[in-house]
């Protein structure tokens, strides 16, 4: 299913240029670059995120301690010779 936007002329220019570089049309350009904008937004909530915690010494020490409770968890009770 598609749609249509209005973009600006630079940005058409760009996605044009773009998809000749790539062999590719600008649609997919345009949907990789969304993607990637998307993740990039994933990353920069999670880091925000981290640093909060990590400015609160007493839920950082918690979140540790947690993080230390798993740790071996996905073994399964193996050792490393039977992994």
């Amino acid at each position: 299913m598609t749609t249509m936007m209005r973009v600006d002329t630079n940005s058409h220019a760009i996605l044009r240029d773009l998809a000749a570089q790539q062999h590719t049309s600008m649609q997919d350009v345009l949907a990789r670059a969304v993607e990637a904008y998307r993740r990039q937004q994933l990353i920069d909530a999670t880091s925000a995120a981290y640093a909060a915690l990590r400015a609160n010494p007493e839920a950082w020490k918690h979140y540790q301690a947690e993080i230390a409770s798993l740790d071996g968890a996905l073994t399964d009770g193996l050792t490393a010779a039977q992994e």
